[in-house]
């Protein structure tokens, strides 16, 4: 499976979909350990907090009350990364980049808006303590936003962070939506390189990619008709999975009620399967990939990326600094291994589900 190396050695992968390589040493997970101990917080807590600003009729920050809903729900962002206001002129974006100064002083307008989605209304709930049939009316939420946002604005971006380990700053089980009219440079970056694929090999990178490790299934952590899991290749986190359509879809408005029924499961899955890793609640980001939103884009297959920090227990996490931070990201577990851990859990979890709805 690795061109002229054993997994064992230190080696370097390629991330197919961003061009970034990644240093993984194998030996280095054997190292002694008495680093930070940080934990994530545990806490429970009630259904509702009447101080939680995303609970049902509560105040936010901005003196609104949410009104009294039952599952999931969205709202304009209080403090919005991005704003829908005219852009300033080309006279005032280029300041910075007008003749007599040098070029390496570049500013462009940003113009968008921000949204959070509360996945249930329920205070002490996350993703994995949602049924599949909770999670389908969330996914059919997440779906009408996207194609609403999708009408304006060429990139819509769809993410949660969970976890105080991951910066999160209200633990009401919560999301986030962000479009603008610019391409982001993640985006730009899976463009350029799912485009060059499809023009070399006449097919989708990421359509091929799947059908690969199906095949393998050495990386495969859970896969049902539609989705496919797995611990990418290239993996730079710990206990990273790629969530990818088995279908020529593009972007999220496409999902039939089929593709959400399939993805509520998968979603269940490895939600579940990363709480019952370590035995805790598991912090991570995740978002999702569709193609922009202006073009025609065959080479595109809709995706989803799980980021968690996680590297040996629920107290131990993987810090991308020194040499991650100045060299390239680099990783001690290889994929497989991590699949290895993750797929019996994912199998249990899906014989758990079976009947539930």
């Amino acid at each position: 499976m690795l061109n002229e190396v054993s997994s064992g050695d230190s080696h370097r992968r390629r991330n197919a979909l961003t061009g970034d390589w990644v240093l993984v040493s194998p030996g280095r997970a054997d190292r002694p350990w008495s680093g930070e101990d940080d934990l994530s917080s545990t806490e429970t807590g009630d259904e509702h907090r009447q101080d939680c600003p995303l609970c049902p009729d509560t105040l936010r920050s901005n003196g609104e009350r949410n009104p009294r809903y039952h599952g999931p729900y969205v709202f304009k962002n209080d403090f919005s990364a991005l704003t829908q206001s005219t852009p300033p002129t080309a006279n005032d974006v280029q300041q910075e980049t007008r003749d007599d100064l040098p070029d390496f002083l570049r500013a462009s307008p940003a113009r968008g808006e921000c949204r959070v989605i509360c996945f249930d209304h329920r205070h002490n709930k996350t993703l994995a303590d949602l049924t599949p049939a909770e999670l389908e009316k969330l996914l059919e939420l997440q779906q009408r936003e996207y194609q609403e946002l999708a009408s304006r604005y060429p990139c819509v971006t769809l993410f949660e962070n969970k976890g105080e380990m991951m910066g999160c700053s209200q633990p009401h089980p919560h999301g986030q939506i962000w479009a603008h009219d610019h391409l982001s440079s993640m985006i730009l970056r899976e463009e350029a390189n799912q485009e060059a694929y499809f023009q070399t090999h006449g097919s989708a990178l990421l359509a091929d990619y799947q059908a690969w490790e199906s095949s393998a299934g050495e990386r495969v952590v859970f896969e049902n008709s539609a989705w496919l899991v797995v611990v990418p290749y290239w993996a730079a986190w710990p206990f990273e999975t790629l969530v990818v359509t088995k279908q020529a879809i593009t972007h999220l408005g496409e999902l039939t009620a089929h593709h959400r029924e399939t993805l509520a499961e998968t979603l269940a899955v490895v939600t579940r399967c990363y709480d019952a890793l370590f035995g805790c609640p598991f912090p991570y980001s995740m978002g999702w990939h569709s193609a922009p939103t202006n073009k025609v884009a065959p080479h595109w297959r809709l995706h989803a990326h799980f980021f968690p920090p996680l590297l040996r227990s629920a107290t131990v996490k993987k810090h991308m600094v020194g040499y991650e931070m100045l060299g390239e990201s680099q990783r001690d577990l290889t994929p497989e291994s991590a699949a290895a851990r993750l797929r019996p859990l994912a199998d249990h979890v899906r014989q758990q589900l079976s009947g539930v709805r």
